[in-house]
């Protein structure tokens, strides 16, 4: 009678955890698919490492320019007011391919991502997600764009910085939350940058490159390492 009873205590034990862990998965499941319908979460790790390295690609060759001109300063805002519009239309283009080798990069890692997870890639909450963040980078560009054309580069480093930390923030809630703490340390460096204003090649590369390749490599570590 005692084995008996044990028996089929045990029995209704292995039942009630079983039950417990089908519920538990049930739950998860719950959340995917509540996190699927609100937030973009395809984004790839493989895309920050990529626009990161194409960020430190496209400092590079700016430095290079920058120092070809046999200047003794560091100054990078001086270098480019006492060396006029050349200079200026040079790191010009180099910031713009600098953007789009960064731009196809991310977009293919991320499409290769949303396919795999079977996530439509223009959805009602990618374009949520864009919405917020290019508010931001819109208004951030033309108040730049403007400070140039008046001939004052001198916070233009830092408030790229700032407005694409405040881009990130604000979108952070139609996608992953560690997109957040991207967007802080690019406005922790964009601050930094206004008491360093001559060194704003230096920030960049640090905030477009570095942080991005350390964003990237935590994002794929976290959550696409073990799917792989």
């Amino acid at each position: 009678m005692i084995y008996e009873f044990n028996s089929f205590t045990l029995y209704f034990k292995v039942l009630f955890m079983s039950e417990q862990q089908q519920s538990l998965e049930d739950l998860q499941h719950i959340k995917k698919m509540m996190e699927r319908s609100s937030r973009f979460i395809s984004l790839s790790g493989l895309s920050g490492i990529a626009a990161g390295i194409c960020a430190l690609i496209g400092a590079w060759f700016a430095w290079n320019r920058l120092h070809r001109t046999q200047s003794e300063t560091y100054d990078l805002v001086r270098i480019i007011t006492t060396n006029g519009a050349e200079i200026l239309d040079e790191l010009f283009w180099i910031a713009t391919y600098t953007f789009i080798g960064a731009f196809i990069s991310a977009f293919f890692f991320t499409y290769l991502r949303s396919r795999k997870d079977r996530v439509p890639m223009f959805g009602k909450t990618t374009m949520r997600l864009l919405w917020n963040v290019v508010i931001p980078m819109a208004v951030g560009g033309i108040f730049l764009i403007r400070m140039m054309y008046n001939g004052e580069f001198e916070l233009v480093a830092p408030g790229c910085l700032i407005f694409y930390g405040l881009a990130l923030v604000n979108g952070s809630k139609y996608t992953l939350g560690e997109i957040r703490y991207l967007g802080y340390g690019m406005l922790a460096l964009g601050i930094m940058n206004l008491f360093y204003v001559g060194y704003g090649l230096y920030f960049w590369a640090m905030g477009f490159g570095i942080l991005h390749i350390a964003y990237g490599i935590t994002m794929w570590m976290k959550y696409e390492r073990n799917s792989n």
